[in-house]
């Protein structure tokens, strides 16, 4: 029986990826040069820690580009203009709604930082929903690890076969299906364009399915 929902944060319940890359790809384009979807796609879902230096690799190309932390904190800025513009993504309300009206216990499990996964939920009004949030602060490894998939199956005391995972990357896709969770992708703009076969199954957005018809999916999955 399904007890309990692990939502990603960052693309699934925000898209705030496409605002990155899209900041980044700006900068790159400033200097001439592209930033392939493909090769940024890999570190999509992951720990900002364990990112490629994306300044290393434009100079790389380049040359030296100066005063790199105040290019740096400039492409902060934008990404940051532009993510405070993004609505919630479709359907998530919805679910953390309907969610609390059947009993779920829910959680949040993203790479991201508590500060930036705090602060955006709390923003936009979602903070109190969730019974617990975990962060890259509370594990050593980030997705594609089951790490954070399994701390939060522990918060919510359940075991994997009681909980869905939502999830919007492959990484994310990997790290739940590496903890033994069923796992549903549902790309954003960005992601779209990755490769997300590997999950349980995929829909174009969480407004697209009712809550309580993929818990029927997910627990026949089981049985």
């Amino acid at each position: 029986m399904i007890r309990g929902l692990i939502f990603d944060f960052d693309g699934l319940i925000l898209d705030t990826e496409s605002t990155v890359y899209q900041s980044w790809r700006e900068l790159y384009q400033e200097h001439g040069q592209e930033l392939p979807l493909q090769e940024w796609g890999q570190v999509i879902g992951v720990s900002p820690d364990e990112h490629f230096d994306p300044l290393a690799r434009l100079e790389a190309h380049v040359g030296p580009l100066g005063d790199r932390d105040t290019i740096a904190e400039q492409r902060l800025q934008r990404e940051l203009s532009l993510v405070v513009k993004q609505p919630i993504l479709p359907g998530v309300d919805a679910y953390l709604q309907d969610g609390k009206q059947l009993g779920l216990k829910m959680a949040v499990a993203s790479s991201s930082s508590l500060e930036w996964v705090q602060g955006h939920l709390r923003r936009l009004g979602l903070w109190s929903y969730f019974d617990a949030v975990h962060t890259s602060d509370d594990v050593e490894r980030t997705k594609p690890n089951p790490a954070l998939y399994q701390l939060a199956l522990q918060s919510l005391d359940l075991s994997p076969e009681q909980a869905i995972v939502l999830e919007d990357s492959p990484n994310g896709v990997t790290a739940a299906q590496k903890a033994g969770i069923f796992c549903v992708a549902v790309p954003n703009p960005l992601t779209s364009q990755l490769c997300l076969d590997h999950a349980d199954m995929q829909i174009e957005s969480l407004a697209a399915l009712p809550l309580e018809r993929l818990i029927d999916i997910a627990e026949n999955n089981h049985n």
